[in-house]
């Protein structure tokens, strides 16, 4: 499957999103990191399929995206990793981000397809400390 625009990477359960804001004009990672949580709000009252998890979660990605310049699927695997902000980011270390992406592979039994590396985690980290 080739990725498109910002929102093709999403999986399955993002679909009810996905839709939305494709149909709304919102799939430029620049324009849904602008959201605001009264912005995320209205779009979860406009479509009651759109959850608020779901939608912070976006934007969480095109921030990371927009700020760090962190690929999507990279920005995804920090959220499942507990890392849901710029600060959040700032405060870890490599180290634990390393061990935070190996327990998560082994928990959910996967090698992720990311080429994360302990330079690339030093050099993440360093950009959101600089923010």
């Amino acid at each position: 499957m080739e990725i498109k625009t910002f929102l093709d990477f999403l999986p399955s359960n993002f679909r009810h999103e996905k839709s939305f804001l494709i149909q709304k004009n919102l799939n430029d990672y620049k324009k849904l990191s602008n959201l605001s949580d009264l912005d995320i709000n209205e779009i979860q009252r406009k479509s009651s399929l759109c959850t608020l998890n779901n939608l912070k979660k976006i934007r969480a990605i095109a921030i990371f995206k927009k700020e760090i310049g962190i690929s999507p699927p990279e920005a995804y695997l920090l959220l499942h990793c507990g890392i849901s902000s710029i600060k959040s980011l700032s405060l870890s270390t490599p180290y634990e981000l390393e061990r935070k992406i190996g327990r998560l592979e082994r928990v959910l039994r996967v090698k992720t397809n990311t080429d994360i590396t302990f330079t690339l985690l030093k050099k993440w980290i360093k950009r959101a400390s600089q923010i």
